[in-house]
């Protein structure tokens, strides 16, 4: 047997274990289907927010609820204090608010 066989026979092995992971995803979302719906609910009934996502600041707990601005609350030119703040972007809703205003505000010398 060739090494390019054995090769091509872990690969195989490999692509079918990950399509197994695809239908194990499937299996397990029919099967928690009623948990999920009922944490949905209870999300919905009790009007919870976004999961927190980083502890370190405020505007990255719940990203839907800052603005752009709250990023460099201490100074305009200040630097992001928060490591968290690099890895997510603010959501597109609040970025599309914003971007017109960007584009209509002239430097004010």
């Amino acid at each position: 047997m060739r090494p390019a066989h054995i090769a091509l026979s872990v690969i195989t092995a490999l692509l079918g274990a990950f399509v197994l992971t695809f239908a194990d995803a499937a299996r397990l979302r029919t099967a928690d289907e009623k948990t999920r719906v009922a944490t949905a609910a209870l999300v919905e009934r009790l009007g919870l927010t976004d999961p927190v996502l980083f502890t370190e600041a405020r505007y990255t707990r719940h990203p839907t609820q800052a603005d752009l601005q709250s990023a460099f609350q201490d100074h305009p030119v200040a630097f992001e204090h928060f490591p968290s703040g690099s890895l997510i972007p603010p959501p597109a809703g609040i970025l599309a608010a914003y971007e017109s205003l960007d584009r209509k505000t002239t430097p004010s010398d």
